[in-house]
């Protein structure tokens, strides 16, 4: 490494990372960015294979096509100038239990749609009338929080004094939202729902926003905060709403931010892992890397690693110490992992209108949070047709963030007691795929399990976790977000920082880190470019 001093080091590529990089540069901070992967992008790094481009993370994006947006990821874009392209939809296919009493036998696989009005129609053929009611009724009653929730964008806020005066410029906004809502947004959505209908809805719709919360946080009503179920039903039930896909897939949107990052004089280095977190006099000043060079950062060093990640790379020590016992002040736990099926196929005789998007869930009895129970099936190449060979589909399934670190303890990698494992435990992603794709398994030609030690090897993550939970139970409230570490010049942003997993959350701390290292004049400045 030729440069030995910077402004600011950021530890890992990840989205968190990536937007943190891209303000700072954006604001004339000279910044670095170091991945140990050989490419960008963290949880959501794509990679191409036989002509097939497979993706690790995110399968569903919103709030990316167009102007204004509620979407931090979007603002961030803006901010530093770039942008991606997006196709729209608005439907995904539903492969649910019946006869369990939720629903009818033979009304178990139906279509659903975002949008304002198109759910309630769904729950009315499945449900009847009285849940169709009970869903616009809540539609109502979440619209004051939904306004609460995005009353402010994240790229507003900063970690200092200074918050007053950029948030100040929101005033008008904030002035509209009723004061007693703001506790309850950091509250869990469990809360808000006992307080609509005091436990006595519809079975189906409880079952239904469980799996929405566990899908967007990682967690289901109980441990999800209301601002984030606030920020989704502005999204996806507001009149005329659409999901998006980005043209290329996952791999597009790092390619944004990466280029964000580099037209303002910011670096990203790839296969640069970081050893240790330097400290001097009990703040942190640069990092060692493997390859036994130092880089040193003038003003201070962001890490989008996970908290447990980050503790190893400091000495043992006071700082460590510290460190670790504000991850347990704050409540974090570890999310469990994945199981992922990356599959290629031939197209051949497959319906022309194969839905992209579908989940498969195999009992709501066991809840959407137990293991080897809930399936995501994404099949971006229905509707980006660049993702894989011509005649081809590209097919992504995946456990999200319920397969637990233990049932692969003691395995290693490549020995034959793995290879079964996984085989085992890819089974029921196998299950999922041949509900959405006609004949997977014979039309398969091209196949990569994932489990939650190649999450651990890959994206460097301790027992392969997919980030951080817990700070939301009942009972309890969440603490505003914050980037702050017990350690000075030291910053954390990404998925297991408050409130955790999901694109938005993970976007939000980046910019909020990288605001809270400049001015409020800067700050202001960047918020001129941002369309509210």
């Amino acid at each position: 490494m030729n440069q030995k001093e910077t402004d600011v080091v950021v530890i890992g590529a990840g989205i968190g990372g990536l937007s943190a990089g891209a303000v700072l540069a954006a604001h004339g901070v000279q910044v670095t960015v170091l991945e140990s992967h050989s490419v960008a992008g963290g949880a959501a790094h794509a990679w191409q294979r036989d002509g097939y481009i497979f993706e690790s993370g995110p399968s569903l994006w919103s709030g990316l096509g167009s102007l204004p947006s509620t979407n931090p990821l979007a603002h961030v874009l803006e901010a530093v100038g770039e942008s991606v392209e997006v196709r729209t939809y608005s439907n995904w296919m539903c492969h649910m239990p019946d006869g369990d009493g939720l629903l009818e036998p033979g009304t178990g696989q139906f279509l659903t749609e975002v949008g304002s009005e198109q759910f309630t129609e769904v729950l009315r053929r499945l449900r009847g009338d009285r849940a169709a009611a009970e869903w616009t009724g809540l539609k109502d009653f979440m619209r004051p929080l939904a306004t609460a929730a995005t009353a402010v964008p994240p790229i507003a806020v900063r970690s200092d004094a200074g918050v007053l005066l950029t948030l100040g410029r929101y005033l008008p906004r904030l002035l509209k939202v009723d004061p007693v809502l703001a506790p309850k947004l950091l509250g869990p959505f469990s809360d808000l729902l006992r307080e609509y209908d005091n436990d006595a809805g519809d079975p189906f719709v409880r079952g239904w926003l469980n799996l929405l919360c566990f899908l967007l946080s990682g967690a289901t009503a109980e441990g999800t905060a209301a601002a984030e179920i606030g920020f989704m039903f502005d999204d996806w039930y507001r009149p005329n709403a659409c999901l998006e896909y980005p043209v290329g897939g996952s791999g597009a949107v790092v390619e944004a931010l990466a280029r964000g990052l580099t037209k303002h004089g910011g670096k990203l280095q790839t296969n640069a892992h970081v050893e240790e977190i330097l400290l001097e006099g009990g703040r942190a000043i640069g990092v060692r890397l493997r390859d036994g060079s130092t880089l040193r950062a003038k003003q201070a060093v962001i890490s989008n690693a996970s908290v447990w990640d980050t503790a190893s790379l400091l000495s043992e020590g006071p700082e460590r110490e510290a460190f670790n016992a504000g991850i347990e002040q704050d409540g974090t736990e570890e999310c469990a992992s994945f199981m992922h099926l990356h599959i290629g196929v031939d197209a051949e005789g497959l319906p022309p209108d194969l839905e992209m998007h579908h989940i498969s869930l195999e009992s709501w009895s066991a809840g959407v949070d137990a293991p080897q129970n809930l399936v995501l099936v994404s099949i971006p190449s229905v509707i980006d047709p660049s993702m894989a060979p011509p005649g081809k589909h590209v097919v992504h399934a995946y456990t999200p963030g319920s397969e637990p670190a233990d049932e692969w303890r003691g395995l290693e990698r490549g020995t034959p007691a793995y290879e079964a494992k996984k085989r085992e435990r890819a089974e029921v992603l196998w299950r999922a795929v041949e509900r959405a794709v006609p004949g997977a398994r014979a039309r398969c030609e091209i196949e990569m399990i994932g489990t939650p030690l190649t999450h651990a090897r890959f994206l460097r993550r301790k027992n392969g976790t997919y980030g951080g939970t817990g700070w939301i139970k009942p009972g309890r409230r969440g603490s505003p977000p914050s980037v702050d570490s017990p350690i000075p010049g030291l910053l954390c942003v990404g998925d297991s920082q408050f409130p955790g997993p999901g694109v938005p959350a993970v976007a939000s701390s980046g910019c909020i880190a990288a605001n809270s290292l400049v001015s409020v004049s800067k700050h202001w400045r960047l918020l001129d470019r941002v369309t509210l």
